[in-house]
């Protein structure tokens, strides 16, 4: 799909270039992330593929063709782009943002406003609540998800992100690379990815460019990575707890258990989810309304020291829940930071799905480390 041959970027008055000999073949439909130190030539790579920077020296092609001979603005329109600031217009609408580009390139008026309604609600913005809205009415993660719908609005094939998701804080950053992977899913877009973070490299990339000084180090997918590092540097770059960091490259549903943490509804008396705990390893169990929707959670203690009451009546929230789309190493972080070896996994509607346990946890990153070995 994009194709780099030889590409080489000297800016005027720096002794060595800021890009140097680059070569890389990123296939349709995958995302790549670039990632490195500062100053290692990672945005500059990803602006020469829409000519934002022009190359010194080498071409760059996309499906075939060199992209020096397209008109750049032709080029550019034809490429998603988002960039950290969002850099959404304040003084037009959610709606009238995510045109931009359809408009620029003539789409009739009913074909717009459809396109925009289908982009909001894959985002996850109600188009009724959030189209006739400004930027200033959003929070960041919600300006986050309006920019990743206009770079999406004309259907470019090719989607341009420099540290998207960087000026979030990490609870809303974790959740829209989440959401993010879950529309790649769907989309197959190829993606250039920008980031400093190894980790967010980790697991968001079908294959991960590592630079430093303008030159390309290691190019690999992470398990590779991660088990046989290039050099030294590589090395560095990942830490030293090389294993942990496989859990990026796991969703939290392959470690479900459905057996470990029975479900009770709501109306159910506490005597008799008292005898249901026998099924629970944990001396938990959760508690679901009519839809199975997680309501909260009800221990041992509560059901021996209560009355007979609905156990709607004494459960309580808890904060070790996730969802069966986030991966097992935010999975892990939650048990760390609510003292829990479990969490529960719900689905994006808030159904009850079951719990990973640290045990299953660690458990199924042991194999991924024997498949890597193997």
């Amino acid at each position: 799909m994009i194709r780099l041959e030889n590409v080489t970027k000297h800016f005027p008055g720096q002794d060595h270039p800021a890009v140097n000999n680059l070569n890389m073949l990123i296939p349709e439909g995958e995302i790549c992330v670039l990632v490195g130190p500062s100053g290692c030539g990672k945005t500059t790579t990803m602006k020469m593929i829409n000519r934002l920077i022009e190359p010194t020296e080498g071409k760059i092609y996309i499906k075939g063709q060199d992209t020096a001979t397209i008109d750049a603005i032709k080029l550019r329109l034809d490429i998603g782009y988002v960039i950290q600031e969002i850099g959404l217009f304040p003084h037009l609408t959610i709606a009238e943002n995510i045109a931009t580009v359809p408009r620029e390139k003539g789409w009739p008026r009913d074909l717009i406003n459809q396109r925009v309604d289908e982009l909001l609600t894959l985002v996850g913005l109600e188009p009724e609540k959030y189209r006739h809205r400004k930027p200033a009415d959003l929070s960041g993660g919600q300006r986050q998800r309006v920019g990743v719908a206009r770079a999406m609005a004309a259907d470019p094939p090719i989607l341009l992100m420099d540290e998207p998701f960087g000026a979030v804080d990490p609870i809303t950053r974790a959740r829209l690379q989440n959401e993010f992977l879950e529309i790649q899913a769907q989309m197959r877009k190829t993606i250039i990815f920008v980031t400093h973070d190894i980790d967010e490299a980790i697991k968001m990339g079908d294959k991960i460019a590592i630079m430093r000084d303008g030159k390309l180090v290691q190019y690999a997918p992470p398990g590779e990575l991660l088990s046989s590092p290039a050099d030294e540097f590589v090395g560095r770059l990942l830490g030293p707890n090389r294993t942990i960091k496989r859990l990026n490259l796991i969703a939290v549903r392959e470690a479900l258990r459905s057996d470990l943490l029975p479900a009770v509804p709501s109306h159910l008396s506490s005597e008799e989810a008292r005898l249901l705990l026998k099924g629970s390893k944990f001396n938990v169990l959760a508690v679901v309304d009519r839809r199975n929707s997680l309501t909260g959670f009800v221990r041992g203690e509560q059901l021996k020291n209560s009355s007979v009451v609905p156990v709607s009546e004494i459960a309580e929230p808890s904060p070790n829940v996730i969802e069966a789309e986030a991966t097992l190493n935010e999975a892990l972080s939650l048990m760390l930071g609510c003292g829990s070896q479990f969490v529960a996994v719900v689905s994006k509607k808030g159904e009850y799905k079951g719990v990973v346990t640290l045990g299953s946890l660690l458990e199924l990153v042991k194999e991924d480390v024997k498949e890597d070995v193997a």
